[in-house]
């Protein structure tokens, strides 16, 4: 006898998934009944009911929905979601809302990652406008957009959010990214800081740049001029940081404050200042888990990340439920968490 296993191992056979037409041959009922039966319609008598029932548990019958509401011209019952990394605890936040808005609009969110990958980004928003979703919400990883246009066209909405599309026009929802790191070096600067530097990430990334605009202008807010020696971009790991601190405290005029361009690179910055005896003051933009527990507590440029989900859902159903308004361009305000490391004097 051959033994079945659910997850394909070696020496199991693939079982067919069982069809309307296996329900109706079981309950000895025609298609028609069966269809009555699983779409809960009137018109069957009780005990044929509970024989098809029973022929549905027996077969573990699962009704195809999409197929079902493609047929009928309707909704899928899903929204697409792409993101940079499902992984960071920022964009799980967003998922959580988002998937609770669509919740309560009696529908599901099929999520992806592209890893800040342009082709993955495109090949994840593609495959599920495949599957016919309702609508798409995307962390945009490229600037290249304009794939979407066909999908836009045929009335698909697409809601951009963290970061706005490169080359097509579409509602988009941000956080304030310059105004955040403008507070952040202007609030080291009134602890006597003049010597600041910036961690960021790649600047071909839109909130990386924005956050450097942002160093930029409080830079000159606080009157004490911009130098390109205190600015490190690009991918960040642990290791990179670390060098990127140790060149900055070891210059000959050392920098005596730090502002960390998102919460991979704080995280990273945290652990190579540990147990280090001298330590620059440090403001990190986005908050994170246990930012308060750290000693010292981690003083954080915080947005809700579940604001920023709630309002690109708000925005993609307002549109399916036929608002044809002008594309919105929404900036969410953040704020500074003053914990210990950012209160440092000089």
């Amino acid at each position: 006898m051959t033994t079945l296993s659910p997850n394909g191992a070696a020496g199991a056979r693939k079982v067919r998934r069982a069809t309307m037409n296996d329900v109706a041959r079981l309950a000895g009922v025609s298609i028609k009944t069966v269809s009555r039966v699983v779409n809960d319609e009137a018109g069957v008598h009780p005990a044929t009911a509970e024989r098809v029932l029973a022929a549905i548990d027996q077969l573990g019958f699962r009704r195809n929905l999409s197929a079902r509401n493609l047929r009928r011209g309707s909704s899928t019952g899903t929204v697409g979601l792409v993101l940079e990394d499902v992984g960071n605890p920022f964009y799980s936040g967003v998922t959580r809302a988002v998937e609770e808005i669509a919740r309560l609009r009696g529908r599901q969110v099929i999520t992806g990652s592209s890893d800040e990958d342009p082709a993955r980004e495109r090949e994840l928003s593609l495959e599920f406008c495949s599957r016919r979703v309702d609508g798409l919400l995307i962390v945009p990883a490229g600037l290249q957009h304009g794939y979407l246009v066909p999908e836009m066209r045929a009335g698909t909405p697409v809601v951009f959010l963290d970061r706005p599309a490169g080359d097509v026009v579409a509602d988009t929802v941000l956080v304030d990214n310059i105004g955040g790191t403008a507070e952040a070096v202007t609030h080291l600067a009134s602890f006597g800081h003049r010597r600041i530097a910036f961690l960021g990430d790649a600047p071909d990334i839109f909130t990386a740049n924005e956050r450097l605009r942002g160093y930029r202008e409080g830079c000159l807010r606080a009157g004490i001029g911009y130098h390109e020696s205190l600015v490190v971009m690009g991918p960040h790991d642990e290791e990179s940081v670390r060098k990127a601190l140790q060149g900055l405290q070891n210059a000959a005029d050392p920098a005596t404050a730090v502002v960390t361009g998102n919460n991979r690179i704080t995280v990273h910055a945290v652990r190579a200042l540990a147990g280090a005896t001298a330590r620059p003051a440090l403001v990190g933009f986005d908050d994170f888990e246990l930012a308060d527990l750290l000693s010292p507590p981690v003083t954080v440029i915080a947005h809700d990340a579940s604001a920023l989900g709630k309002a690109a859902a708000d925005l993609l159903f307002a549109r399916l439920d036929g608002d044809g308004s002008p594309p919105r361009r929404v900036v969410l305000p953040v704020r500074l968490v003053a914990r210990g490391s950012g209160e440092v004097p000089v």
